[in-house]
């Protein structure tokens, strides 16, 4: 019997596949002055230079957004438009094998962005908009199915409980709570035409979660990629892995890459990340160790 976990499933977008041996490096690029990882945050020129520079460290799809996802300044569709739309024109004519993600809860901005050549929508307020899903299957677009707990868009959590599992460990309910949403999203995904190799399933840790939530969901990936559907881990940065260490966003590197490596062990496929490089070394490390992608050279000992 295998002690390997099961690989997750491929993931398709226009026709483009991209199988176990290959996991995938979801970079994360915001036109935002405010987001929560300052080296994040950028303007139309800086913006341009992350996307080239994430392309060149080994990311195989760009996620861009205008809007921070907690709470701050509002922005209004028409604002979120102008900020991210003319980037992902920019990205799809300067990078034309560089997959596109437009990180909006909004169907109109999810219209636009399609417009635009996105590939992807990543839908992290789970269909706050129910319209938006129906969009990217019109549009032949990917979708993300999230999960936050019925928070509701720029909210942070508070006090949030899900009702004690009746397995083995009572955090399974927020488990089960995240594996019924997601569920229930891909299902009505696939019922309007979308790829189920399109359709991404994210526990959405932080998000209507607290840190002992977030460290559950890591722990039971195997859970969601036994759902079939390619599993996204935005995982970079974010408060549980602070917490957890004791540290600042600028300081949580090395916790976001032990997560990192083991929801992949555990069969994620996807992972959003800030730091393209170190998340692409330790994703094909892992890859390899797991036997889906070969060495890049085997030598020792041969010659």
């Amino acid at each position: 019997m295998s002690v390997v976990p099961p690989a997750g499933a491929a993931l398709r977008l226009r026709g483009r596949e991209i199988g176990p041996d290959r996991p995938v490096v979801m970079a994360v690029v915001n036109r935002t002055p405010d987001s929560f990882y300052a080296p994040a945050r950028h303007d139309d020129s800086s913006a341009d230079a992350a996307v080239a520079r994430a392309a060149d460290e080994g990311a195989d799809l760009v996620d861009l957004g205008g809007v921070r996802a907690g709470r701050g300044p509002r922005v209004d569709a028409a604002e979120e438009i102008a900020r991210v739309i003319p980037l992902v024109e920019r990205v799809r004519r300067r990078h034309p094998d560089l997959l596109v993600s437009v990180d909006t809860w909004r169907a109109e901005v999810a219209r636009a962005a399609a417009d635009a050549g996105a590939d992807l929508i990543n839908d992290t307020w789970a269909g706050h908009d129910p319209s938006l899903v129906e969009v990217a299957a019109e549009r032949g677009l990917g979708i993300v199915c999230s999960h936050t707990g019925g928070a509701l868009p720029r909210t942070d959590p508070f006090r949030v409980e899900y009702p004690a599992s009746q397995g083995a460990d009572p955090l399974d309910g927020v488990l089960d709570d995240v594996v019924r949403t997601v569920s229930s999203a891909a299902r009505r995904a696939v019922d309007l035409g979308i790829d189920p190799a399109s359709i991404l399933v994210d526990p959405t840790h932080d998000f209507g979660k607290n840190t002992w939530h977030s460290l559950h969901l890591v722990r039971r990936t195997e859970a969601l990629v036994a759902l079939g559907h390619p599993v996204l881990m935005a995982l970079s940065r974010k408060d549980f892995v602070g917490e957890s260490l004791d540290l600042p966003a600028e300081e949580r590197l090395e916790g976001t890459l032990a997560a990192t490596a083991v929801a992949a062990w555990l069969g994620a496929r996807v992972f959003r990340a800030h730091d393209v490089r170190a998340t692409r070394r330790t994703l094909d490390m892992v890859a390899t160790i797991r036997g889906d992608r070969a060495p890049a050279r085997t030598v020792r000992g041969l010659v």
